[in-house]
């Protein structure tokens, strides 16, 4: 949620610092955001700032007739917290005087007893707890005739109890942004001709691939000629610059309407980057490098709790049905926000998944910290080279998904699984699991991305299913067994792209009360495939058509006797129970994209959701 950009040029000089921050805040879009600003100093030290409710076009409307010729700006995407969206409330905020000028993401849960200890006396134009922070700053800066930004941020920030990723600057510091993260990420972009700094490595990429993730409690400061990054104790640290995998061509849309079409597509390759030499499909077992367990010390697992929100909980679902029936390795999936916040117990040999696209999901980071306090050791499954969780676990696997900019994760959350597949073929083979039953299943993995594109290739017939529902508000998404987290995701990505209400269940769950709202108006997409529960999956379209209720189902090619009981019908391949998710979550996924183009909807930024959820 919210984003920031900031660009000094090297070695001085100046010019139209706008286009840069613009397209900078263009590729943050993703995350979230319902206003949006930006501040430009110039070599006379002063300040050149815009703001603007809305979407990015209307900040670019109100700079039309505008040049920002300067050294260095910031900007930033505000997604609303405290205070109303307004221009007042959107970033850049400054302080009593106007000469100090911030950005930041995250929240400062304090901010009402730090106003009332230190700052009775400043003026404050906006609700925010943000503005709080710079008034703070503004406190420390002026208890010395010694202007030092970075000390008196320093000081500040050692008072402050929340989550921040800032970027500060002042005009009477006309050469310098000091910046600073705790639980919020930031990035530093090293190009040839300016140094940048942005809340992840998507808006560097046209400029550089040369990053450095900053770590929580850094303090980073920029000039013309240099960086330099410090601990809170202001202490120098040592640090080099890597180079990043994605390319500016991996970030961009490559002809699609959408990226999460594009996206959708992209699964058969990136399924097939998620498995890339994990597999030894004549050995049949797999090996994740990224675990740093010895084969001994997984043998000693004896239980795994996986956490995650959203989709990523969905696909822990599914891992937990795969874990137990591969691995017979007992398996809780929890939802992060609950496991912080109660007292969970955590039992000896536990290993605790933390799965997250971002990497930086701010409640499963907190229980990923609660669990290693109680004892488990921990794992992250995570998208985002240098992301926190991936930093913070120590041990864990980067799921090789390429950026997912739509925030409706669909390629994330198919490598989410298969990465937990490749886990419960690795802990069967070090355990029971005999040599052919690993070589097949191998087998029959390797074989979905060319299943997947079969899917994939129904896209017109899937639109022309969805135009014949678009009109309606409510659905129920139905599976069993392995399938009925799937049936969570597709009432998920229903709900966050279409805005049309639904809801997924167990279909055995539809006779304890859901079944009761069953009509001609509530249409049901079913996951009928031929597995070990199909017939109970039929007895439960029966019961729905017995109630004049409308029919959309996914099965197995070839099934003409479920073909009469559908209203619509999507088939997919065959393959093995355990690996029809990835199948049957596709046409779900290509579904609620139609029906929210079809719809008038913002199908890549939703209202109100961000793709990555750094506060609570």
């Amino acid at each position: 949620m919210c984003g920031i950009i900031g660009y000094i040029i090297k070695e001085g000089g100046e010019k139209n610092l706008a286009p840069i921050l613009i397209n900078g805040l263009r590729r943050l879009e993703y995350r979230g955001y319902d206003s949006a600003g930006l501040s430009v100093i110039n070599a006379k030290g002063e300040v050149l700032k815009e703001k603007s409710v809305g979407k990015i076009d209307s900040l670019v409307e109100k700079l039309k007739d505008q040049e920002f010729i300067g050294t260095l700006g910031i900007a930033h995407t505000r997604w609303a917290t405290h205070g109303g969206v307004t221009e007042s409330n959107t970033h850049p905020h400054t302080d009593c005087s106007g000469r100090i000028i911030l950005v930041h993401n995250g929240i400062i849960e304090n901010y009402r007893d730090l106003r009332e200890k230190f700052l009775k006396d400043h003026n404050f134009v906006s609700e925010t707890d943000t503005e709080v922070l710079a008034h703070l700053i503004e406190y420390f800066y002026t208890q010395t005739n010694k202007k030092d930004l970075r000390g008196s941020l320093i000081k500040a920030l050692q008072l402050v109890v929340g989550t921040y990723g800032i970027a500060v600057v002042s005009l009477d510091e006309p050469n310098k942004i000091i910046c600073a993260r705790k639980g919020s990420p930031l990035v530093l972009g090293v190009a040839d001709d300016a140094f940048l700094i942005a809340s992840d490595a998507s808006p560097l990429l046209p400029h550089t691939k040369k990053v450095i993730y900053l770590e929580d409690g850094e303090i980073l400061e920029l000039t013309p000629k240099d960086f330099q990054i410090f601990n809170l104790k202001d202490e120098k640290i040592a640090r080099t610059p890597e180079e990043i995998e994605w390319n500016e061509e991996q970030a961009q849309k490559g002809g699609f309407p959408h990226f999460m079409l594009k996206e959708i597509f992209e699964q058969p390759n990136t399924f097939k980057d998620a498995l890339a030499g994990r597999l030894v499909p004549n050995d049949g077992v797999a090996h994740l490098g990224g675990l740093r367990l010895t084969d001994e010390e997984l043998r000693q697992i004896k239980k795994i709790k996986i956490i995650a929100c959203g989709s990523a909980f969905h696909a822990g679902l599914v891992g937990k049905y795969i874990l137990e029936h591969v691995a017979w390795m007992p398996t809780d999936v929890e939802v992060a926000s609950e496991f912080r916040y109660r007292d969970p117990v955590v039992e000896d040999n536990t290993l605790t998944i933390c799965i997250s696209q971002s990497g930086e999901t701010a409640d499963t980071l907190g229980a990923l910290i609660e669990a290693r306090r109680k004892g488990s050791k921990v794992m992250g499954i995570v998208n985002v080279v240098g992301s926190t969780i991936a930093r913070e676990a120590g041990r864990g696997v980067y799921i090789h998904a390429g950026p997912e900019l739509s925030v409706a994760s669909t390629k994330a959350f198919t490598n989410q699984v298969a990465i937990l597949m490749v886990l419960a073929l690795q802990l069967g083979r070090l355990t029971h699991l005999p040599l052919a039953t690993g070589k097949l299943i191998i087998k029959s993995i390797l074989e979905i991305p060319a299943k997947m594109q079969e899917i994939i290739k129904q896209n017109e017939v899937i639109k022309n299913i969805a135009e014949k529902y678009k009109a309606y508000e409510d659905f129920y998404f139905i599976g069993r067994g392995i399938n009925a987290p799937i049936a969570l995701e597709g009432a998920l990505k229903l709900k966050e792209i279409s805005y049309v209400h639904a809801e997924g269940m167990p279909s055995g769950e539809l006779k304890h009360g859901p079944i009761a709202l069953i009509d001609d108006k509530c249409p049901v997409m079913a996951i009928v495939t031929k597995d070990s529960l199909y017939e109970k999956m039929v007895s439960n379209v029966e019961e729905i058509k017995a109630r004049h209720g409308k029919l959309i189902l996914i099965a197995t090619e070839g099934d003409e006797d479920v073909k009469k009981l559908s209203d619509d019908i999507i088939y997919i391949p065959k393959t093995s129970e355990m690996l029809s998710p990835l199948l049957t979550v596709v046409p779900m996924q290509l579904f609620a994209y139609h029906m929210a183009v079809l719809r008038g909807k913002d199908v890549d930024r939703p209202r109100n959701l961000a793709k990555s959820v750094t506060v609570e």
